[in-house]
C-alpha cells in the first residue's frame, strides 16, 4: 500500500469516526472515568486543558494551546523521524525521476526499480505516515475531551464558542490553509511525484470538510498543531542547512 493511499484511508476514517459522534449522547468525562479509552486518553486531555486554562486566567483558548504544545513535544521524536525520512526522499529525487523517465511506459518496472532504490538508500516510504497514525487517536480523544467537558463547551475565545462550530467558517479555512502550508513544506521532498503533490491538495480539503462540522476547539487544536509543525520543520531543516527549496531552486 502506498503512502498516498494510506494517508487517504486514515483521513477518510477520521471523517467517518468524527462525523458519527453525537455530542448530545456523550457522557461527561471526569476523574471517575473507567475503561482504557476514557481513563487513559480522554480524561487526561480534559484535565490538561482545564488545568492549563485555569493557570492562564480561565482562558480555554490558551489552555488548548498549552495542551497542544505539550502533546506535540511528546510526539516530537516521531516528527523528527518523519522529517529525516522527508530529507532522504529529497536526496534521491533525481534518481527517482530518472527511473520514471526511463520506464514511463512500464509502471511496474519503474515501481520495482524505485523500491530497490529505497532499499539501497535506506528509505522507508511509509515512515512519514507514523506521526499521522499516532495523532489520529489523539485527535479523536481530543474531540471527546472537548464535547464531554462542560467547562470547555461553554467557554468563548475570540469570536468562537469552543463547543460549537465556527459561525463564520474562519477557523476551518485557517486550518485548511495551515495544513496546506505544512504539507507543502514537507512535500518539497517529494516534488516531481504527482501522487504526493495530489495529497498536498487533498489533505487541506479533507481537513476543511471535517472542521466545518465540528466544535471550534478541535479546529483550534488543529491550527495550533499545524503552526507548531511549520515552525518545527523550518528550524529542523535550517539547522542542517537543508531547507526544502522549490523545484529548480536548489542551491548549487
Amino acid at each position: 500500500m502506498s503512502r498516498r493511499t494510506l494517508s487517504i484511508l486514515m483521513l477518510t476514517m477520521l471523517v467517518l469516526v468524527l462525523s458519527g459522534c453525537n455530542p448530545q449522547a456523550a457522557a461527561p468525562i471526569g476523574p471517575d472515568a473507567t475503561g482504557i479509552w476514557d481513563k487513559y486518553f480522554v480524561y487526561p486531555l480534559s484535565w490538561l486543558i482545564k488545568e492549563s486554562a485555569l493557570i492562564l486566567g480561565n482562558n480555554y483558548g490558551l489552555g488548548i494551546l498549552v495542551a497542544t504544545i505539550i502533546i506535540r513535544i511528546i510526539v516530537l521524536p516521531l516528527m523528527v523521524k518523519q522529517i529525516k525520512s522527508s530529507k532522504k526522499m529529497q536526496e534521491i529525487q533525481p534518481e527517482m525521476q530518472k527511473i520514471r523517465d526511463k520506464h514511463k511506459n512500464d509502471p511496474q518496472k519503474a515501481q520495482m526499480e524505485t523500491m530497490a532504490l529505497f532499499q539501497k538508500s535506506g528509505v522507508n516510504p511509509l515512515a512519514g505516515c507514523l506521526p499521522m497514525l499516532v495523532q489520529m487517536p489523539i485527535l479523536i480523544a481530543f474531540y471527546h475531551a472537548i464535547i464531554r467537558t462542560t467547562e470547555i463547551n461553554s467557554q468563548t475565545f475570540l469570536w468562537l464558542t469552543l463547543g460549537e462550530k465556527d459561525p463564520y467558517y474562519i477557523l476551518p479555512i485557517v486550518a485548511a490553509i495551515t495544513t496546506y502550508l505544512q504539507s507543502k513544506m514537507m512535500g518539497q521532498a517529494t516534488q516531481g511525484n504527482p501522487q504526493m503533490q495530489m495529497m498536498i491538495i487533498m489533505m487541506p480539503l479533507m481537513i476543511l470538510a471535517i472542521a466545518v462540522t465540528l466544535p471550534s476547539a478541535l479546529s483550534l487544536y488543529w491550527v495550533y498543531g499545524n503552526l507548531f509543525t511549520i515552525v518545527q520543520t523550518y528550524f529542523l531543516y535550517r539547522d542542517k542547512g537543508n531547507m526544502p527549496t522549490p523545484k529548480g531552486g536548489a542551491s548549487k
